[in-house]
């Protein structure tokens, strides 16, 4: 029975995105892998006889498509604007050694709400669902903006991330239903462009309105956006009504959300995230660190059972999971976003602790970052479509990322000389690899798990990635955060009393501001910790990088032209015209 959820051109399954949207496959469709498919994100032959339908309602989409723009272009932007700003955040409320949890909260919450969301759209419609996403992505935004000290601030922010997930996720479903599969490979172009503008002005914006008005309006300022966003989808966006599903019809499709994994993916996480800041910050023996960290593993077990046996319909099937060249490109999407988020969202403090920028100076540092990553994508897709092969290519990819994690190291001081320009230079080159790998890995799992699973695939490989965005920037705090205050209380021993120590570790961890409190000699002393702490997120980030490499050599090479599913596809593993690369 039809309802507002029937899509306008084609019934596309419910897909998981992060950054930035992909368009949805039909998961019943088996065709080739050519070229034309890279640049469309695999549409489907079901999808082509579905654009000559000639019952679609018209649909304005230049009303249409510049709300749904909006809203990638504010949660790309979110992603990034607070990591330049977030040094004056933390100093402001005196927790800088909390602000780690400022991403983190955003990034858990948009990890486990993309996945439901497809799936309650086709309960709720996509109309209610995006509108949903934009007024809760506000009220988070306000929240942020008012925050009274850390602890309401990371609430919000996880807040904001719930309404995050849907404003990515319910326009890349949205983009199939009005756009013509003919005209989604150009519109998927202006996506990505979109998303990559927001990006790239994210941490420059978050600087000059923290240097400038406040912190607090690089919030407050997204929250008339969105609504504004949300208004012209009101008007605008016409979905055709029908009869409602019967009150039966609806039970059972909720009954099919994965909600159980979701809460438990969140618990799990929380759990080792909370471990790993109160190891960093007090002691690994402490007996909450213990506690959670147990209470990690066995959430995680259970996220692994709910997936495996209790779920009718989860979100990370382990017949997708295990597999094991499809496997290979999640764990480069965990590895990689890891070491990219790790290394971004710690120079910006070395930019202001360190080299004593603003941070309107240290958020245009950030742009060589993006700037190389979407160059990277682009380059690789091209490439792609040139030779229809992706092994080398995503071997070359994270090489080159591991190179330029490693000129962040060798450039910031703990082996040579300072030197910003080529810190830039290795942002730039760090990005470019983690660019083209992005874009391999996608199309790389595409072409291994085939059409049946090709939407499933790519919501589990969005899954890792965000996973990946939330542990990297937890690990390197963690790393930093450790090495910082038992640094700062070595150095200082022998320059102040005795009882001076632990208070001014405490203050120069929680205010960079502090910093100009304290007597020349003391000041240095604090600078040079920071520098040498500073320097293991760059190492975690190496490290990583690395480990991307390494998983890369797993993928398998499958023919791009080939006229068969993925072995995924058929749940044995195997595939004819396969051939392992390692």
């Amino acid at each position: 029975m039809s309802s507002e959820t029937t899509p306008l051109l084609s019934s596309p399954p419910s897909t998981t995105t992060s950054s930035p949207p992909t368009l949805p496959t039909n998961s019943h469709a088996r065709t080739p892998l050519s070229s034309d498919d890279i640049a469309k994100a695999a549409a489907s032959a079901a999808d082509e006889a579905a654009d000559d339908l000639p019952n679609a309602p018209p649909v304005s989409l230049a009303a249409v498509i510049p709300p749904l723009m909006m809203g990638v272009f504010l949660a790309a932007m979110d992603t990034l604007i607070v990591a330049s700003a977030y040094g004056r955040i933390g100093s402001d409320l005196d927790e800088l050694s909390k602000v780690s949890w400022i991403a983190a909260a955003y990034l858990v919450t948009t990890t486990s709400f993309q996945p439901l969301y497809g799936k309650l759209s086709d309960i709720f419609g996509r109309k209610a669902c995006l509108l949903f996403a934009y007024v809760v992505f506000a009220m988070g935004s306000a929240w942020c903006g008012v925050a009274r000290n850390m602890n309401e601030l990371i609430a919000a922010r996880g807040l904001a991330g719930v309404g995050g997930g849907g404003m990515t996720t319910l326009v890349s479903i949205l983009m199939s239903d009005v756009v013509p599969l003919r005209k989604r490979g150009t519109w998927q172009g202006i996506v990505n462009i979109v998303y990559a503008t927001g990006a790239a002005m994210g941490a420059p914006l978050g600087g000059i309105l923290a240097d400038g008005i406040g912190w607090r309006w690089a919030f407050l300022f997204q929250v008339p956006a969105t609504l504004i966003a949300a208004l012209l989808v009101a008007v605008f966006l016409h979905l055709p009504h029908t009869h409602p599903d019967s009150v039966g019809e609806t039970r059972a499709k909720f009954k099919r959300v994965d909600f159980l994994g979701a809460v438990t993916l969140v618990l799990a996480v929380i759990s080792l995230l909370v471990a790993l800041e109160r190891g960093g910050n007090i002691s690994w023996q402490d007996r909450t660190v213990v506690v959670c960290a147990a209470a990690a593993a066995v959430l995680f077990g259970a996220f692994a059972v709910v997936e495996a046996r209790v779920a009718s319909d989860p979100f990370a099937p382990p017949r997708i999971v295990l597999d094991k060249g499809l496997l290979a490109c999640f764990l480069c999407n965990l590895f990689a976003m890891a070491g990219f988020y790790a290394a971004m969202f710690y120079l910006p403090l070395y930019f202001q602790a360190v080299a004593g920028l603003t941070a309107s100076q240290s958020g245009l540092r950030m742009v060589p970052a993006i700037a190389g990553s979407v160059s990277g994508s682009l380059g690789g897709g091209i490439l792609m479509q040139r030779t229809g092969k992706y092994y080398a290519l995503t071997v070359v990819a994270y090489s080159i990322m591991l190179a330029g994690s490693v000129m962040l190291v060798v450039f910031t001081g703990r082996v040579h000389a300072h030197n910003f320009a080529a810190v830039a230079g290795g942002l730039a080159v760090m990005g470019f690899g983690s660019g083209i790998g992005v874009t391999t890995t996608l199309v790389g799992m595409i072409a291994r798990s085939g059409a049946r699973d090709q939407a499933v695939a790519t919501a589990v490989s969005y899954l890792f990635r965000s996973l990946g965005s939330v542990l990297g920037v937890s690990i390197a705090s963690t790393a930093m955060q450790g090495d910082l205050r038992a640094r700062l209380r070595k150095e200082l021993k022998g320059l102040v009393e005795r009882g001076e120590v632990d208070e001014i570790v405490r203050k120069v961890t929680g205010s960079l501001e502090y910093l100009e409190e304290l007597k020349p000699e003391l000041r240095a002393v604090v600078v040079d910790a920071y520098e040498r702490a500073l320097q293991y997120p760059f190492l975690v980030a190496v490290t990583l990088a690395a480990a991307a490499v390494a998983a890369s050599l797993f993928i398998i090479e499958m023919p791009l032209n080939s006229k068969t599913a993925g072995p995924a596809s058929d749940g044995d593993g195997s595939g004819e015209g396969s051939t392992d690369e390692q």
